[in-house]
């Protein structure tokens, strides 16, 4: 008689941290707390010594896979995790960010409803370290050119793909720190990837003095530079690099102003919900 295989998990989420337990516990409990889909959730530390093999400890039972040990750093992490993923959708959440309630059921049901859809992402509310909303992230969709000529306006942790996808394009580069994800994005639109944005909150990103694109802006600027000649779309090579962005920057803040996006405020249940999320965490 043929076993029956086990259904494969709805979505997997990967967790990196390296001596973040000042934000890790509430990280860890967002995503526990997911209800209405299938979570598989993956813990990477990179050998932590600050208390986060503790904090991992303690919710192990629930972990589809945890591990603490040195590692070449957050790119290299991820990958581990994805490597390991099972979930027919995954995504990642760094250890200071945090999913808001119900997210990873309307993501599962989002991908469900668009079979076509190889990748999708919403939108964010940027959080201090207490967890008050400094403001909405409200975006616009997905337009390859504008990432390269301006930034990355993708809510990171609100982005989530068919795991079909890094399969056939690849993985993370590991040689990048800082943009191996804005990479990862502009290698969907590269190869051709329909990716879908939505209207809906999905995540809160941490803002505070010691994320790594404010203690290395020069690292930051150099990757850019890298990922503009790799990426740069080939109608615009003759444009210089400044008329390149004022063109995108433009366009990009006059796509925002049209949905909306810089007069937006944040839903007023997501207050109440971050603040439930903070307050019960056992720090």
């Amino acid at each position: 008689m043929k076993l029956q295989q086990a259904a494969a998990p709805d979505i997997s989420i990967i967790t990196c941290s390296f001596n973040q337990n000042r934000f890790l516990p509430t990280t860890i409990a967002s995503v526990l707390a997911q209800t209405g889909a299938d979570v598989e959730y993956l813990v990477i530390d990179g050998g932590s010594t600050d208390g986060s093999v503790a904090t991992i400890e303690r919710h192990a039972e629930r972990l589809a896979y945890w591990v603490s040990e040195p590692d070449a750093g957050q790119s290299e992490a991820l990958n581990k995790g994805l490597h390991r993923a099972t979930g027919e959708i995954v995504g990642w959440l760094c250890s200071d960010d945090v999913l808001l309630p119900g997210a990873l059921s309307r993501v599962v049901q989002i991908f469900k409803e668009n079979p076509g859809v190889d990748a999708m992402y919403g939108n964010a509310v940027l959080i201090d370290t207490t967890g008050t909303i400094v403001r909405p992230k409200r975006e616009i969709n997905f337009h390859p050119w504008l990432l390269v000529g301006d930034h990355n306006y993708i809510p990171q942790p609100a982005m989530f793909w068919r795991r079909r996808v890094h399969e056939r394009i690849g993985y993370l580069r590991e040689d990048l720190h800082l943009t191996m994800d804005l990479e990862l994005w502009l290698r969907f639109g590269e190869q051709g990837c329909r990716v879908l944005h939505v209207d809906e909150y999905f995540a809160g990103m941490r803002c505070h003095s010691q994320q790594k694109v404010l203690i290395h802006p020069a690292e930051l600027a150099a990757e850019n530079e890298g990922l503009r000649a790799t990426y740069q779309p080939g109608w615009s090579r003759w444009l210089p690099h400044r008329l390149l962005h004022m063109m995108a920057r433009t366009t990009r803040i006059l796509l925002r102003s049209s949905i909306g996006g810089y007069s937006s405020r944040a839903p007023a249940a997501l207050s109440a919900s971050l603040r439930q999320l903070h307050d019960g965490v056992d720090l």
